[in-house]
């Protein structure tokens, strides 16, 4: 890993691999960039990659008070270490991040792949609860890590009890305890796009092309979600990726990597 130091002094750890056209790809929340490791892997057989710790994860800084804006000055800044232009690639929440990135950067952003941005704009779900950041940040100020995860797990995710219960047995559970202010931090950037309500028509404004892609056996929202954002986005593209389900941005990297070549090389 590498470490640049971003527009307020903060350290964000990075590195960078392969050869090609620029990508940054944007984790989600309660990861680091190991946790997309598996796509920046497949990514990095055709374009030049860029990995990075979000700032609070890894070994990327974490200053007081958290603000969304200092990481679209992350994403410039790493941007800059490229050439000054790279598309940016994210699963999840992270996708959302990107297209703030991209409607404050205009040209130096190529080019996004979202893969389930998870817009809730209708009630093909129910909404996150409201008030959900700050009783994550409350959580997290006591102390209490993993019921901060159980909390998102159970009431934002809406995860089953008997999952849950599993899901604690396994290692992954006390690395998202370790990141779980990360659930608050990208709470704050997704404010007001879990509630049940239209998308915003003035939050983003880019000229670069946008993919959005769903999985064929995902829930219905996702794909409720991407429509909504083609219908507020002129540039934007929906396209189903056969059988997969959310979790295919992590565990089917492969699948999505040829669709952002495919899509990047258009």
């Amino acid at each position: 890993m590498k470490n640049l130091t971003s527009k307020d002094g903060t350290t964000i750890a990075y590195e960078t691999t392969g050869s090609g056209p620029a990508v940054i790809v944007i984790s989600t929340v309660a990861e680091d960039h190991t946790g997309v490791a598996g796509i920046a892997a497949e990514l990095a057989k055709h374009f030049t990659v860029v990995n990075f710790d979000r700032r609070g994860r890894g070994g990327s800084g974490d200053p007081q008070p958290y603000d969304p804006a200092r990481e679209i000055d992350d994403i410039e800044a790493l941007i800059d270490t490229v050439g000054g232009r790279a598309a940016l690639v994210s699963g999840s929440a992270g996708g959302i991040l990107a297209l703030d990135a991209a409607t404050a950067l205009g040209p130096k952003v190529t080019g996004l792949h979202l893969y389930e941005p998870p817009f809730i704009i209708d009630d093909a779900r129910p909404p996150a609860p409201d008030g959900y950041v700050a009783h994550q940040e409350a959580l997290v100020a006591a102390g209490k890590r993993s019921e901060a995860v159980e909390y998102f797990m159970s009431d934002v995710l809406l995860v089953p009890a008997e999952w849950i219960a599993g899901m604690k047995q396994d290692p992954s559970w006390d690395a998202m305890a370790a990141l779980a202010h990360t659930y608050a931090y990208d709470g704050r950037i997704v404010e007001g796009l879990l509630s049940g309500r239209p998308l915003p028509r003035d939050r983003w404004s880019t000229d670069a092309p946008i993919l959005v892609l769903v999985g064929e056996n995902s829930e219905q929202f996702f794909l409720d979600g991407a429509h909504a954002l083609a219908d507020v986005l002129p540039a934007v593209t929906v396209e189903t990726l056969p059988g997969q389900d959310h979790g295919a941005f992590w565990l089917a990297p492969d699948a999505v990597a040829e669709s952002v070549r495919a899509f990047l090389t258009r």
